[in-house]
């Protein structure tokens, strides 16, 4: 008998989001076949994944929560796991992405969108200044009084960088950016990979008022590379940790005021309680600092989202829309700059007042959340498998990889096939019969949700390598690296056409045509609620 499920039209999805109700909107395909198209607000959360981020992402159990696919078949499974996980309020979009096309709603491609769009609303609406690659390098090789600050994450800046530039991930560009030009006269040139995030540290400096001409790199290093100039690598320039109180006081009336502006709200320590309580109202808890500063101490229930990420990544750290969002720092500066932005998003957002050193007392990662798995849990120590592995007649044993494919890839267990959990079915397929399989991923996480699935689908026994691939490369077992052994596609990572150092011009260039014509599509779309200061 088939089960009967309840479905949302693709007009009720639009009312939620034009009345500011909360909503989730996953598309549970992996992420590259997300990034062929979506929903403006569709939040990406693979099938395979469900049991290890649903409860982070979404954490309030009766959330009005609407699944889709693109006909594969896995938006009914993610909707069965949700409720299994106790969700109350699950539906399935009704056709599915099909059914949202056909409805005439706009599709956009790519991730991030609703922050990407929103930078080029941004810049389409103040003017936000900014340079060409060649202006830029022509001050550089003049020796000229410019500053180059980066506004991306760390890695990303080492991985490949404008030469002689500083990194300063976007929340710390108001708090930092004095420290480093504090000279008046000093231009300020601040560039990310391609567009969005150069634009909103810009503007963050713009509307935080410093004196310095400021600018952004135009199309950040996509454009100097379109331009023939040369990147740096391996770069490990930051700014300083300190901050002169004067700057630090100026910085944080500025950014109050910027806030104020937006809407932003005030909370206090005192309605946390009720907030964490609401049955009725999802809040996120996110704490805008860097991840060092977070590991050393946070406020308890606080949740690692750097302020610049988080403007960057709002579909990932608040994929409930209209859920409201309280942001925290130690210095008064980044939570109400980025809060300003998350404002002007269409999102309720406070700040948190009041605090004390005392109230970042709470150290290490945050405790992750996580259901028990439906199934008996066998496992297998490294060595065993090893020992297993080199006694049985080959194809006996069969050792399954559920990490990511970047992962899988660069090092992986010696004959192990890599398969997407969400893909699994077609996955068994490409491998080979066998009497015992083993399933392992980074740390074994995700592989023990995927045992009983496993069993059902191949009636042999299935284990579990304990402590996943780190523990068998800890105890000095050979690994190998390649594609030799993929039993599922690499779709479980969209490659950004501004990330890495080997982009295909054409690539890069039509990635910046997409991107001017987001304020277009924007309009086209009518559900953003986004307003620009």
């Amino acid at each position: 008998m088939t089960q009967a499920f309840t479905h949302t039209t693709t007009a009720q999805v639009r009312e939620a989001l034009l009345a500011r109700n909360e909503i989730a909107l996953l598309d549970v395909r992996e992420e590259d076949l997300f990034a062929q198209g979506h929903p403006l607000f569709a939040a990406n959360l693979p099938l395979g994944r469900l049991e290890l981020d649903a409860y982070l992402r979404i954490p309030r159990l009766n959330t009005n929560i609407v699944v889709y696919d693109n006909g594969e078949g896995l938006a009914a499974i993610a909707l069965q796991r949700l409720q299994a996980l106790g969700y109350t309020q699950v539906s399935l979009l009704e056709n599915g992405l099909q059914g949202w096309r056909d409805a005439g709603a706009e599709i956009f491609i790519d991730v991030n969108v609703p922050s990407k769009s929103f930078g080029e609303l941004v810049e389409s609406k103040r003017h936000t200044p900014s340079l060409a690659a060649e202006e830029v390098k022509a001050l550089l090789d003049q020796n000229a009084d410019v500053v180059v600050l980066d506004a991306r994450r760390f890695d990303e800046y080492q991985t490949m960088n404008i030469p002689g530039s500083t990194s300063v991930p976007g929340a710390e560009l108001v708090l930092r950016a004095q420290t480093l030009a504090p000279n008046p006269a000093t231009r300020i040139v601040v560039n990310c990979a391609g567009r969005t995030r150069s634009i909103i540290g810009t503007q963050s400096l713009v509307n935080a008022g410093l004196p310095n001409p400021i600018s952004a790199l135009r199309n950040g290093t996509i454009g100097w590379t379109l331009a023939g100039q040369a990147l740096e690598h391996g770069a490990s320039r930051r700014a300083p940790e300190t901050v002169a109180p004067e700057q630090l006081l100026a910085a944080g009336l500025q950014t109050r005021s910027v806030a104020d502006k937006a809407g932003v709200r005030r909370a206090t320590a005192q309605q946390i309680p009720g907030w964490r309580s609401d049955g009725q109202r999802t809040t996120y808890f996110l704490d805008v600092r860097t991840p060092e500063e977070f590991a050393a101490g946070h406020i308890d229930g606080f949740r690692s989202a750097p302020g610049g990420q988080l403007v960057q990544e709002t579909d990932f750290s608040a994929p409930v829309r209209g859920a409201r969002i309280v942001l925290a720092d130690d210095d008064g500066v980044r939570a109400n700059m980025t809060a300003s932005w998350l404002a002007q998003m269409g999102w309720e957002t406070h700040v948190l007042d009041g605090l004390s050193a005392a109230d970042f007392s709470t150290t290490g990662p945050a405790p992750q959340n996580l259901p028990q798995p439906t199934a008996a849990i066998h496992w297998i120590k490294p060595q065993e498998l090893a020992q297993a592995i080199a006694q049985s007649p080959i194809d006996s044993i069969a050792v399954i990889d559920l990490t990511t494919s970047a992962n899988h890839v660069r090092r992986h267990i010696p004959g192990a096939w890599f398969a997407l959990r969400t893909d699994l079915t077609q996955a068994l397929a490409h491998i080979p019969r066998a009497s015992r399989y083993v399933l392992t991923c980074g740390s074994s996480l995700l592989a023990k949700y995927a045992v009983q699935e496993f069993a059902e689908a191949t009636g042999a026994t299935v284990e579990v390598l304990e402590g996943g691939n780190q523990a068998w490369v800890e105890a000095g077992l050979p690994v190998e690296s390649g594609e030799q052994r993929l039993a599922s596609p690499r779709v479980d990572r969209y490659r950004r056409p501004y990330e890495g150092t080997d982009n295909a011009q054409q690539a890069m260039q039509a990635y910046l045509d997409w991107e001017f014509g987001l304020v277009e599509q924007l309009g086209r779309d009518g559900t953003h609620g986004f307003r620009v200061i």
